[in-house]
This record gives structure tokens, C-alpha cells and sequence, in this order.
């Protein structure tokens, strides 16, 4: 259990350090660390000069039984930074005392906060409900950790002393103060690579050829407004620049290294780096993970020497990192040319596709902010950067090119945050890998689309859409609704807009299209275009424009570049062209064909509709035991920690077991197949009901027996009401998903589910319900009572909140929950549990596992 307490942990300056518990291996490390403390910072910690630690007190320091006493060290290297610790108060107490203290040098950089969380998190873990702490009243910083955590504390002053207490279990507001240090730490370590003093070049040769030397000149051309620092073992100048053996001598501040020596070669540039105090590495050079077995240990060091040192790793294996801010105008890459400078953060998981990708937003007149290419993503992530543009003034949308997810959960949940403020745009497969949920259905592709835009992401397919998306929300505004005014001079062009508009789920405004003739000049088409532009009942504008016939018009009539420019760039809707003449200001987004135009047109309207929406609340929920939930008992025991009642059963394997349970349970009863698939297949012949006695067990039985097998189980009857199904799935973009549906096979045939991501707002289990298209069945189709739909709301919030807490469940299936006008009952419960384990973006900060 000790080794699965060690995270590499992110301070607030985004510099990395090492969590581990302590060992007695660190005696000498902590009569070091204690030297090293000012006479102030051991009174305040121990109440009393304490100049050095007697032999009796080192051994217990250093000797702990992760249990009911626990100790952590944070180490940057092999020397000790800090050391918090709890011990329980008394046998089996639900009550332990907690401490820290944080060598002079450290103080002041978020170390206090992260010890607390990963003390709280194994405290909870072992038992232990509430922490005391004592602190004298002029330990302001202690007393500052406590206050500012977000856990009710209660103060006490007696005998000169501050006694703290408070309940350690997390709460919606120390969550709330958990995720915003995390987006501060991780956005620093962030802007520490993008905003460098100085840059140190590994692997740039005297010859001027190689991999080095082209990111140097990058470079150096780009107007890098820092100081840049060759690093060579021999060279005295490379690239006519003066070269050092090491970047340290160079006697500037380097924060960032870009390293392209071959893979045998890097360990020495990063110790380097370090030496040099720098903050990040940006790691070229190929030959790791994607290369194999060795590949992926030679990695593995790399991201442990990196982070030993306190530094972020972007790659190996990457493209670079950029930034066009005129203040900075970095090129780290290995593109020659940048597009221009812009408002647009973009992100490229793959490195050997990002010189194309730089050059399509050049060519398509799109102004990047930032740029970072991950590579093997061994460290940096598309979600540091999400939290990193999040805040950054001279971003306003986001762009992601992403092959697969590392932390899927957390990235659900910064882009449900993120995109509340800025618009994310994102290629991302929409199919899932066979058997992602076992037996059980999981999101189809439909669904992932919309998973994404509930999370308020714009997922597209292609490159090339991402560009169309991108170029939309970089030059116009958001359009305040769905309704399109279709404006051209070719009615066949007009009738292609309406049909792609249907095809989008947009809607041609009243008295739309707008055609006018071919003959018309550049003045009556721009009369036209202003007319829409004002018309309330229109939201966005679709022009389609095909040129006028050679020497048709006078040249003082034909500028219909200037009449479309003037109204896309002046009004308030947004403007998308399909136009065949001319080029038009990068600011005016043109697209070659209308369903191009239109298709980028929809996914923005959609997230405009998403961000209209207000977010929802994750309310409290009565009957939940969070300590009974948090034993390793049964599945059914879990379920019910959480409010849900499963209406029991008895398995029977011969008839006077079915008949002795059918007793025990008071009839009238249902007998079912056992099998999995088969409990709820009355159209099968799987299930017989009201069985009033033992003769018709006997006769059922018999009938079960014969075609499915001597297996079967044995429920009381309950009331009849629509089956509906809840399902519990992990997905690679978003973790775990909560669907609902209504049974049957042809519901399960047509994939007619509805999935949020958990955990689950109020707004997002009500849409669960009414969100599928054979919903209407429980809102009194033709006659019928319409069902409880507030208890269904209800359940969706439990099976949510259960999914959000319990990483051990891997996927749950209700099958079938009869939904009635008094409420439901819940047949049939399955549950996959695996070994409890840590869960990516649950308990303390870390970063992700190398």
C-alpha cells in the first residue's frame, strides 16, 4: 500500500517534485533536512528551539506502520523538502493528529496543501474521519493551509496554543479548491515552456545538418525574443552563435531545453538542463516509446530524471512548442514557418503530422496564440493545456488533435469547465474499442458525438473540419440561435445550402433563401446582405455566390469581394461563404463547397445552444452512506449505501429448490432463465409470471428447464410498469458514462440510448430520460399513466454519484427498472467490480504515471 502512495506532485510555481511515504532508510536525509531549518521554523513546528533530533525521536520519525501512523517526505532529488505526517490518537480512533513542516527555502510554494491532501486521502483510507492539528497563533502559513483547504474547521484557543479540528472527508468546496490549484499549478509549469528567458539547443551540430540544427535555426529566424544558448561538446560558435559545454556557463537564465541528441544521449542533456535551472524540457529526439519495449524504459528514465530534476517533459518523440505573442515569438519546432500571430490555441498529440497541420492553418489564414506538439505525451497532455488557455489572455479557442486519452476523466471534466469560457474544438474518433464494456452496450457513435457536445467540446472527424470549425470561431461571433438566412445569386447553389442546413439541424429562416439574379451587380447583392444581417428573425448567414459571366458587369459593379466584406465584417451574426470569386479577408470564413460552410456552421450553432443552457447542480442525495459504501462488501451492499434497492431473488438449480423459494418469498412469483442474456427475455419464453402456486412452479420450471437449462431464479411478482434499462460504462474519452434507455430488443437493435458523462447534474439526468426517441412511452403515450418521472431523475443521480466515487466499478447494468406512476422497481442488478484502485483524476493531485 506504501509504494501505491508515491505521485510525482506539481507545486504552485508548476515546478514538479516527488511524493513517497517515508522510509527508515531517510534517517540521514532527516537529520539533514533539520539542520537546514531555521531556529523560527523548528519553534513553530515543535514549540521549542529542538536543535537537533535525538536518537529516540529519529527512529520513530522514520519507522511508520501506514496505518495509524503515516509519514510523507517530498523530495526534489535525493534531498528532502518537507515532511507531513498523521497519527491516530488512540486505538482504533476515528480521530488522528496531523503536521508538517516545510525546510525555509520551500516555503511559500503550495507544499503544505499537497502534503494535507495526500495525508487526508490515506488517513480516510485507513479509517481515520477527522484530523486535530495544534499550532502556535504566529504560524500564520500553517494556519493559512488549514483555513484555506475548504474543510469546516474548528478553532479553539487555550494555553497559548490554536487547537484545529475538522472532518477530513472531501467536500463540494475542498473539491472545488483542490481543481483550482490544480489549474494554477499545471498552467504555470505551462507557461514556464511558452514564455522562456532563454532557451538551451541539445544536438544543434557545428555543420549546420541534422534534426539540431534546423530547430536552432527555427529558432534563431523566428525573432526569439530570449536568449539562446547552443550546447555543444567541442564547437566554440554553432550557427554563428557562441556554443558552451554547458548551458549553466552560459550565464543567462535558461528555461527551457530543446533537446535533439540521440536517445542514448538525452539523459545527460536533461542532467544539464537541470544544472542550468531550467523549468521544462521540450524532447525531440525519437527512438522511445514507439520504438519498443527498450524504447519505452529508456522513456520511463527520462520522465523520472525529468521530474526528479522538477521539470515538465514535452514528448520525446514531438514536433516542439510554439508561441507567436510578439513579445516572445518562439519557434522550438521543427516547422520552418509559423502561421501568423492569433487568437488560437492549438494542440497535436502527433508530431508527424504537425508540420502539415502548421501549414494548413497558415494557408488557411489562421493566427495561432500557441502551439505544442506532445509526441509520446509522456508528460504534458492536451489537458495541461486546457488548463494553461483556460486563463491566458491571448487565447479565445482551443483546437485538439488527439489520437487517445490519457487521463479521460479529467479531461471530461476541464472541457466541461474550459468550454464554458472558450470554445474547444477537437478531432477525436467517434467508434470505441470492441468490448469496451463487456457484455453490456456502450456509446455508439452517435452517442460520442453527443457525449462531446454535452461536455461542450465541438468533436469533428477530420482535419480539415477542425480548420472549418476553427476559422469560424477565430473571425466571427457566436450566432444567438439555429435560424439561417440563405443569401446567393445561383438558386442551385441557395437549394444546396437549405438541403445541408436540414442535414445540420439547422433551420432556413422565414422567407429564406434569398436569391438574387445572377445579373445582379456587387451594390444589389450587398443591399441583400445587410437586409439579412438586420432581419430578426435570422441568427446567422449563409452567402453562396457564384461569379458573374467574364465582362457581364462594369468594373465598378463587380466587386463583390468588398460588398460581402463590408457586412460579414460589420454586423453581429455570424457569416460563412461559399464564394467563387476572388479572395476573401481571412476574417470572412470561405469554404469551398456550401456543405463545408454549413457543416462548420452547425457544430458552432450546437455549442452556442449548449452554452446557452445553464450547467446544472450535482444536488444532495438522502439515503446515502458514504462509510457503509466505502466497505468492500457484495455489489448488492453498494448499491443500497447509495439509496438503490435491488428487489431480491433466489437462484435454483432443480424444482424443489424453485418450489422451497417461491415459499420462502410468498407467492404469486416469476421464474426466469438464469442466464444473463435470457432473465428479462419474456419474448423468448424466458420468463413465466404470476405463478400462484406450486403446481405452476412445477409446470414452469419444467417448460425453463427443457429450453434453457436447470437454472433459474425465483422473485416476488411486482407491480407492472415500462421497462427501461441504466447502464455504467468506462469510456476512453470521458470515463464513466451513465445510459439510459427503454428495454426491449428493438431499443437495444437501434441503439436508442441516451449517455452523459459522470458524474451527473440534475439538467443531465433529466435529459437522460427524455432524451430517447421511445421516451414518450413513459409520459402517457396513447392513454397510458405517465410513470414517476422525478424517481427515475432520482435514480440516474444515485447511479451517477455511485460511478464518480467508486473507481472499483468498472460497469453496472439495471435491467429491467420497471418504471410505474408510484415510482420503480428494479428487477435485476449486475455489476463488474474491479481490484480498488486509483483512479485517474480521483483523490489527491498527482501528475500522470510515466
Amino acid at each position: 500500500m506504501a509504494g501505491k502512495r508515491e505521485a510525482d506532485v506539481l507545486l504552485s510555481d508548476g515546478s514538479a517534485v516527488h511524493l513517497r511515504p517515508i522510509t527508515p532508510g531517510d534517517a540521514a536525509a532527516i537529520v539533514e533536512f533539520h539542520s537546514r531549518m531555521s531556529d523560527r521554523t523548528r519553534y513553530l513546528r515543535y514549540f521549542s528551539p529542538y536543535p537537533r533530533i535525538p536518537e529516540r525521536d529519529l527512529e520513530r520519525f522514520v519507522n511508520v506502520d501506514h496505518r495509524d501512523r503515516e509519514a510523507f517526505v517530498i523530495v526534489s532529488g535525493r534531498q528532502i523538502m518537507a515532511v507531513g505526517r498523521y497519527e491516530r490518537l488512540g486505538p482504533d480512533s476515528p480521530e488522528a493528529e496531523v503536521a508538517f513542516v516545510v525546510e525555509d527555502a520551500h516555503q511559500g510554494r503550495g507544499i503544505g496543501s499537497v502534503l494535507l491532501e495526500h495525508l487526508a486521502d490515506a488517513a480516510q483510507g485507513n479509517g481515520i474521519l477527522r484530523f486535530v492539528a495544534e499550532v502556535l497563533p504566529q504560524n500564520s502559513g500553517m494556519l493559512r493551509v488549514f483555513s484555506d483547504f475548504g474543510y469546516q474547521v474548528q478553532r479553539k484557543y487555550a494555553d497559548g496554543v490554536v487547537h484545529l479540528s475538522f472532518p477530513i472527508a472531501p467536500t463540494e468546496k475542498s473539491r472545488e479548491v483542490q481543481d483550482s490549484r490544480e489549474q494554477r499549478t499545471e498552467a504555470r509549469s505551462i507557461a514556464r515552456l511558452l514564455h522562456p528567458r532563454g532557451v538551451a539547443v541539445y544536438g544543434a551540430s557545428a555543420s549546420g545538418q541534422g534534426i539540431g540544427a534546423a530547430l536552432l535555426a527555427h529558432l534563431r529566424d523566428g525573432g526569439f525574443t530570449g536568449e539562446v544558448v547552443p550546447v555543444h561538446r567541442s564547437a566554440e560558435r554553432v550557427a554563428g552563435l557562441p556554443a558552451f559545454r554547458s548551458a549553466a556557463d552560459a550565464g543567462v537564465a535558461v528555461d527551457v531545453a530543446l533537446i535533439a541528441v540521440p536517445p542514448d544521449g538525452v539523459a545527460d542533456a536533461v542532467a544539464d538542463a537541470a544544472l542550468a535551472g531550467a523549468g521544462g524540457l521540450v524532447v525531440v529526439s525519437a527512438g522511445f516509446a514507439e520504438a519498443g519495449v527498450g524504447g519505452a524504459l529508456a522513456q520511463r528514465a527520462l520522465i523520472d530524471a525529468a521530474r526528479s530534476a522538477g521539470l515538465r517533459v514535452v514528448g520525446p518523440n514531438c514536433l516542439g512548442v510554439a508561441n507567436t505573442d510578439p513579445s516572445v515569438r518562439l519557434n522550438a519546432t521543427l516547422a520552418p514557418r509559423l502561421p501568423a500571430a492569433g487568437r488560437v490555441g492549438f494542440f497535436s498529440q502527433s508530431g508527424a503530422l504537425g508540420v502539415a497541420l502548421l501549414a494548413e492553418a497558415e494557408s488557411r489564414g489562421l493566427g495561432l496564440s500557441s502551439f505544442v506538439s506532445a509526441g509520446n505525451r509522456a508528460d504534458v497532455s492536451g489537458n495541461d493545456l486546457l488548463q494553461y488557455w483556460q486563463d491566458d489572455p491571448g487565447t479565445d479557442a482551443v483546437l485538439l488533435y488527439l489520437e487517445t486519452f490519457g487521463n479521460p476523466r479529467k479531461f471530461a471534466r476541464l472541457a466541461r469547465r474550459m468550454s464554458r469560457v472558450k470554445p474547444v474544438v477537437a478531432v477525436a474518433s467517434a467508434t470505441r474499442p470492441p468490448g469496451l464494456a463487456g457484455d453490456l452496450p456502450g456509446p455508439d457513435t452517435n452517442a460520442v458525438t453527443a457525449l462531446f457536445a454535452r461536455s461542450g467540446v465541438i468533436r469533428v472527424d477530420t482535419v480539415a473540419e477542425l480548420f472549418d470549425v476553427g476559422i469560424l470561431l477565430a473571425h466571427q461571433p457566436l450566432p444567438a440561435g439555429r435560424r439561417v438566412g440563405v443569401v446567393g445569386n445561383s438558386s442551385a447553389l441557395s437549394g444546396l445550402a437549405v438541403a445541408a442546413c436540414r442535414a445540420n439541424g439547422l433551420v432556413v429562416a422565414e422567407g429564406y433563401p434569398h436569391d438574387v439574379s445572377p445579373e445582379a451587380s456587387a451594390h444589389d447583392f450587398a443591399d441583400a446582405l445587410a437586409d439579412a444581417a438586420v432581419d430578426e428573425r435570422v441568427d446567422a448567414l449563409v452567402v453562396v455566390f457564384a461569379p458573374p459571366l467574364p465582362g457581364q458587369l462594369p468594373d465598378e459593379d463587380a466587386d463583390f469581394v468588398a460588398a460581402l466584406s463590408s457586412v460579414a465584417l460589420a454586423g453581429e451574426k455570424p457569416t460563412v461563404a461559399m464564394f467563387l470569386l476572388g479572395q476573401l479577408p481571412s476574417k470572412v470564413p470561405s469554404y469551398p463547397s456550401v456543405e463545408e460552410a454549413v457543416r462548420a456552421l452547425g457544430r458552432v450553432a450546437t455549442y452556442a445552444e449548449w452554452l446557452r443552457r445553464p450547467p446544472g447542480v450535482m444536488p444532495a442525495l438522502s439515503g446515502v452512506d458514504q462509510d457503509a459504501a466505502e466497505i468492500l462488501g457484495p455489489p448488492v451492499e453498494l448499491l443500497s449505501a447509495y439509496g438503490i434497492r435491488v428487489e431480491p431473488s433466489t437462484s435454483a438449480n432443480d424444482v424443489a429448490e424453485a418450489i422451497a423459494a417461491a415459499g420462502a418469498l410468498g407467492y404469486p412469483v416469476a421464474l426466469k432463465a438464469a442466464g444473463g442474456a435470457l432473465r428479462h427475455r419474456i419474448d423468448l419464453g424466458a420468463v413465466r409470471l404470476a405463478l400462484a402456486d406450486e403446481d405452476d412452479v412445477r409446470a414452469a420450471y419444467r417448460e425453463l428447464a427443457t429450453a434453457f437449462g436447470p437454472q433459474v431464479l425465483v422473485q416476488s411478482m411486482v407491480a407492472p410498469g415500462v421497462a427501461c434499462t441504466i447502464d455504467l460504462v468506462e469510456d476512453p474519452a470521458f470515463g464513466p458514462v451513465v445510459g439510459f434507455g427503454l428495454g426491449g430488443v428493438a431499443s437495444e437493435l437501434l441503439g436508442d440510448r441516451a449517455w452523459r458523462a459522470a458524474p451527473l447534474t440534475d439538467r443531465a439526468a433529466a435529459a437522460l430520460v427524455d432524451e430517447p426517441r421511445a421516451a414518450p412511452l413513459l409520459h402517457g403515450y396513447r392513454g397510458s399513466q405517465p410513470v414517476d418521472r422525478e424517481a427515475l431523475i432520482d435514480l440516474l443521480l444515485r447511479v451517477g454519484r455511485l460511478a464518480d466515487e467508486h473507481p472499483r466499478v468498472r460497469a453496472l447494468s439495471l435491467n429491467p427498472v420497471l418504471a410505474r406512476p408510484d415510482g420503480y422497481a428494479i428487477l435485476h442488478a449486475s455489476i463488474e467490480v474491479g481490484e480498488p484502485g486509483t483512479r485517474l483524476d480521483t483523490g489527491p493531485r498527482r501528475l500522470r504515471s510515466a
